[in-house]
């Protein structure tokens, strides 16, 4: 699978899923892709670094989801 193809397949999946969620596990990523969480991995960290997708963290929960997403995108930046 190409970094390409992976982004397009992610993108498409979490924009049809944006109405109910904003936020993925990265299980449901790798799900996505149909790939082993650790064959994923590299694919996710990719399109973190290129900003296609977003890392969120808790501190005990991390999730991503495309930018500009979800009610904390806007006040996330305000100080």
């Amino acid at each position: 699978m190409e970094q390409a193809e992976a982004q397009e397949k992610i993108v498409t999946a979490l924009t049809k899923k944006l109405k109910t969620k904003s936020k993925f596990y990265f299980n449901d990523l790798a799900k996505i892709l149909e790939l082993k969480p650790r064959v994923a991995k590299k694919y996710i960290t990719q399109m973190v670094v290129d900003q296609a997708l977003e890392y969120w963290s808790s501190g005990s929960t991390s999730m991503y989801g495309l930018p500009g997403t979800g009610k904390q995108a806007g006040a996330e930046h305000e100080e």
